[in-house]
């Protein structure tokens, strides 16, 4: 399985090269401008890189075993991170969003190390309890209730966009591990109202799906970003207009280096550009369920489900949004779009597969 693992880490590089120029090429004027340094988001991206290589590596450096017996720590510690951060003067509130801490230079998002907390947790239950997975109490329903309680926490924040990420990606695992369909559709169905409800009862969601639906109808209003972003994708035509050469990123197009990267990418290398990322991401999914299938414990098989399921959702996510294929919602594109803590903990997850990787070999 070693080459394998070197191919997963030469594509997860391949990633975080594209990002870097990316973003740098996506944000100097926005810096320039803002803060009077160019290379501000860039020099940020870096640090906040280096801090998730390290924290990689860290968790490279023990058994990945050993972190299932304080699986539910993990989990709990993350619930309180999320419970702390909506409390007025400890969390900061931006947007009307309350989802960070702010240590310094540093801003931490507590829902990005939930997910991973979360998969860890149905990981862990999943591996020792697996056999019960057909009894709605003992096998079901925990897990369910667990996720249920983050979930609840994530949309107070508001974030919608994690909350349905984390959903999917537990759902998925509860199939996977041999869930009853009935338990699963009865699971689907009683959270499409509650989905109708949040979204019906918050203005700018609402203004979010009728864009989705007709970006066009209102170009300069509640459709701007998405017709932003596609003009971007169009004007880049096959070979792009060039690195640097961008006219989106010149204020027209929001969230140019973080949600909407890939139309920058599209627009300055072209529909070549851009399908060499998306095909990037295919080969990253595609290697990553070729270290599952060989992977022969259950901890690991699940957790490394989990991670390739979360980091593939988000990528196809953010490439649909950027294309208009799904309404808007604010996830980045994984080892590309700034953002410190969605990168360091997208670099944990990595190390996290290939330590079960590495930690199978040496037992088989």
């Amino acid at each position: 399985m070693k080459e394998t693992r070197v191919h997963l880490t030469v594509i997860v590089l391949a990633l975080i090269c594209i990002g870097m120029v990316m973003i740098y090429s996506a944000s100097c004027v926005n810096a320039l401008q803002t803060y009077h340094d160019s290379l501000y988001y860039l020099k940020r991206h870096l640090l906040f890189l280096a801090i998730g290589l390290l924290a990689g590596f860290g968790v490279m450096s023990i058994d990945y075993r050993q972190i299932q017996p304080h699986a539910r720590l993990i989990l709990g510690i993350s619930i309180f991170l999320l419970v702390l951060v909506l409390i007025p003067h400890i969390g900061t509130e931006s947007y009307g969003a309350r989802r960070w801490f702010k240590l310094g230079v540093f801003h931490f998002q507590p829902s990005e190390f939930a997910k991973l907390a979360v998969i860890i947790y149905i990981a862990d239950f999943l591996s020792r309890k697996q056999q019960m997975i057909h009894n709605f109490t003992r096998g079901f329903l925990p897990p369910i209730l667990v996720t249920g309680l983050v979930c609840l926490l994530t949309v107070k924040q508001p974030d919608l966009g994690t909350t349905v990420e984390m959903a999917v990606v537990v759902f998925g695992l509860m199939l996977i591990a041999g869930a009853r369909f009935l338990h699963l559709a009865a699971m689907a169905a009683a959270a499409i109202p509650v989905m109708i409800y949040l979204v019906a009862k918050e203005p700018y969601r609402m203004a979010r799906i009728i864009a989705f639906l007709d970006p066009w109808q209102d170009s300069q209003g509640i459709g701007f970003q998405l017709t932003q972003s596609q003009i971007g994708l169009g004007s880049g035509g096959l070979w792009g207009v060039g690195l640097g050469h961008s006219q989106q990123k010149l204020f027209y197009l929001p969230a140019a280096h973080t949600d909407f990267i890939l139309s920058i990418i599209g627009e300055e290398t072209g529909l070549l550009g851009a399908l060499a990322v998306i095909v990037l991401f295919v080969l990253f999914i595609w290697i990553g369920i070729r270290l599952i299938r060989q992977t022969h414990e259950g901890f690991g098989y699940f957790l490394s489900i989990g991670i390739i399921l979360m980091l593939g959702l988000q990528a196809m996510v953010n490439v649909g949004v950027s294309i208009g294929a799904f309404p808007t919602k604010g996830l980045p594109l994984p080892f590309i779009s700034y953002g410190g803590s969605a990168l360091i903990f997208h670099l944990v997850s990595i190390a996290l597969i290939l330590n079960v990787s590495k930690t199978q070999d040496q037992k088989f």
